[in-house]
């Protein structure tokens, strides 16, 4: 438990006043779902709780696209405390390959701990949540609510996805609406059915009172 006091302490100081949808709330609600997760599909729990507790340490979009500097802040502060490195390179690997951006470049046979800290990350970008977060950081870009001319871009590459400046309910095609068919585990699926169907009844309301036709 110091380990992890001591992480958490490490996140709320490196992330204290970021941008609110990637913000230590954000953090502790990915943490206590892969714990969640974790009671019903296994895996390393100490692998699993420093994975999501420091899996947006240094978020590239807010480090001017450094994809580095999150596993160099890791490498260093779990060695400084102590942990064997074999821990702190499973730790690493999930944080370099559990992100959507880069789902098309990760390795076949990724470890049951990824799985469940990306499940757990995914489940907080959809629902709710999700709609909430997604609002946010589209005032945080200064981007358009929606625009009706504007379609949305669809099987975006890595570096495309990076440099979008769409829509914030394109946003939900180009991502959100996708994430519950990419899963790994059975819980975060279950979970994910109702957030899903949220998400489509708040488009659908949304649609309605755009068009003043409800």
């Amino acid at each position: 438990m110091e380990l992890i006091n001591k992480t958490i302490e490490l996140v709320k100081q490196k992330l204290e006043g970021t941008e609110s949808g990637h913000d230590w709330f954000h953090i502790e609600r990915v943490w206590k779902l892969s714990l969640k997760i974790q009671e019903k599909e296994g895996g390393d729990k100490l692998i699993i709780e420093l994975s999501a507790l420091l899996h947006d340490i240094a978020d590239p979009k807010f480090h001017n696209g450094d994809e580095t500097l999150a596993s160099k802040i890791v490498n260093d502060f779990l060695t400084e405390q102590n942990v064997d490195s074999e821990t702190i390179q499973k730790v690493i690997f999930i944080i370099e390959n559990m992100s959507f951006k880069n789902r098309n470049d990760a390795p076949e046979n990724l470890p049951l701990e990824l799985k469940i800290v990306q499940d757990a990350d995914r489940l907080d970008a959809i629902g709710a949540i999700g709609i909430a977060r997604t609002f946010n950081f589209g005032g945080y870009k200064n981007n358009l609510m929606y625009h009706p001319d504007i379609e949305p871009k669809l099987n975006q590459t890595k570096e495309e996805y990076k440099k979008s400046n769409g829509t914030t309910i394109n946003h939900f095609y180009e991502k959100l609406l996708l994430l519950k068919d990419l899963l790994n585990t059975k819980t975060a699926k279950e979970i994910a059915e109702h957030r899903h169907q949220f998400m489509l009844q708040f488009l659908d309301e949304f649609y309605k009172e755009w068009n003043v036709t409800f």
